[in-house]
């Protein structure tokens, strides 16, 4: 092999091992959690809605717990002719940054080749909670900013009539408001379409159209606040959709037919709806 091969190999070898120790195209850190020195970024997923399972230990009692929302994966290694780290130091890093900011060590795990940890921190008003998963030269960082799913999918006006005829009521999922607001977002208009086209379709379709909320805040407020939304509906199938108003009648249930549970933001998003009830004559 001559040397011109030789060296052009050489480079190519060199230029090689510098690109993969660089950080893989279009990822990042996580805001506010820095990278442990000398590591780079490996692989990189960011999804916007994705769920994650974390261990978590409660009076000696491990148990898995599944978080959905917002979903980052980062998997770091370490550098060509970096000291090694050892896997406790990487572990007790991300458990110190959490704590330092009111954050909460759920679970922390170790076994001959492996250290794991669950953490649980709020940033931005957001819930988030990390995993890190330690190993000799390198560790993954799972992150899941817990939160509802946009529901992207609405019910058509079939949908509704069937689940009218069948139950009597049909849950909605498609009608959006800023938190403690009685306002209709724009994101709404698919949904109230759909509702305005069962109306249309059934001309002697009368329905209450019933708000409901969580019951994150004073059950008064909401009560008042479900019955605004309502209206709302309303308002807007009757000027946007020439709907009869005398067809509709509001109703503000406020938290108190619950769906789910209030205690997870799964279930509070469950509970946050608007319902059609029809008026059943003989």
């Amino acid at each position: 092999m001559n040397r011109v091969l030789v060296g052009l190999l050489s480079t190519l070898a060199i230029v090689s091992l510098a690109f993969a120790q660089s950080d893989t195209a279009g990822s990042k850190d996580y805001p506010g959690i820095t990278r442990l020195p000398g590591y780079y970024i490996d692989e990189f997923k960011d999804v916007q809605f994705d769920s994650a399972t974390f261990q978590v230990t409660q009076n000696g009692k491990q148990s898995d717990q599944q978080i959905e929302g917002h979903t980052i994966k980062i998997h770091y290694f370490i550098k060509q002719n970096v000291p090694e780290t050892s896997m406790l130091q990487v572990i007790r890093n991300y458990q110190n940054a959490a704590r330092s900011t009111g954050g909460q060590v759920l679970d922390d795990a170790k076994g001959s080749n492996w250290y794991n940890t669950t953490l649980r921190l709020t940033k931005d008003g957001k819930e988030v909670w990390i995993l890190v998963e330690a190993r000799s030269d390198n560790h993954w960082v799972t992150i899941v900013e817990r939160q509802a799913m946009q529901q992207d999918v609405t019910m058509d006006a079939a949908g509704m009539a069937n689940g009218l005829s069948a139950n009597g009521s049909v849950s909605l999922y498609g009608v959006y408001f800023d938190t403690g607001k009685s306002d209709l977002k724009p994101e709404s208009e698919p949904t109230l379409s759909e509702i305005a086209k069962l109306l249309k379709a059934n001309a002697a379709l009368k329905v209450a159209v019933v708000g409901h909320t969580d019951m994150v805040g004073d059950p008064a407020a909401n009560l008042k606040l479900s019955q605004a939304r309502a209206q709302s509906v309303i308002n807007a199938l009757a000027a946007k959709y020439g709907i009869v108003a005398s067809r509709l009648a509001p109703f503000g249930n406020g938290p108190y037919a619950p769906v789910a549970s209030n205690k997870t933001e799964e279930g509070r998003a469950k509970n946050r709806r608007v319902e059609l009830v029809e008026f059943a004559t003989r």
